[in-house]
């Protein structure tokens, strides 16, 4: 009788201390794990799909002269996200479409993410910087920040 009084007492000892434990722990604030359940936000393109890490993407939504290729993203998160790649230009001499396109390398980054209104449960960056890493397209500046479409 003794062995099992002493099992029951070991027992209700385990299950207070689990308890209290699991307590504990919903009380507790949201860890670094939880917060990175969080929804991503996406980078919106012309077509109003939404995208996580494009290897590809067209600035230049009209008429396709200006679009980035080959990223590689080192961070997408909602502090923002950060790629390299290059962004080909088309230099549109002596008119657009006998224009050559030339490749300059940039880093891209992806910030300001808002509720997308087409779909407000969808938070997308809303903000793209490039920032060229030698040469650049005629006319542009060293670093050029564009508000992306809502």
């Amino acid at each position: 009788m003794r062995g099992s009084v002493m099992g029951t007492a070991v027992t209700l000892a385990a299950g207070a201390l689990l308890t209290a434990a699991m307590t504990t722990a919903s009380a507790s604030p949201p860890t670094a794990a939880a917060k990175a359940d969080a929804p991503r936000p996406v980078l919106v393109d012309c077509t109003w799909h939404q995208n996580v890490r494009p290897a590809d993407f067209i600035l230049a939504c009209g008429d396709g002269n200006s679009r980035l290729m080959g990223l590689h993203w080192s961070q997408w998160s909602p502090n923002g996200a950060t790629a390299k790649g290059v962004n080909y230009v088309n230099d549109c001499k002596p008119y657009c479409a006998a224009g050559r396109f030339h490749g300059y390398p940039v880093t891209v980054r992806l910030d300001e993410p808002k509720a997308w209104k087409k779909h407000p449960s969808v938070q997308h960056y809303t903000r793209m910087t490039l920032t060229y890493v030698d040469d650049r397209p005629e006319g542009f500046k060293q670093v050029m920040t564009y508000p992306l479409w809502d």
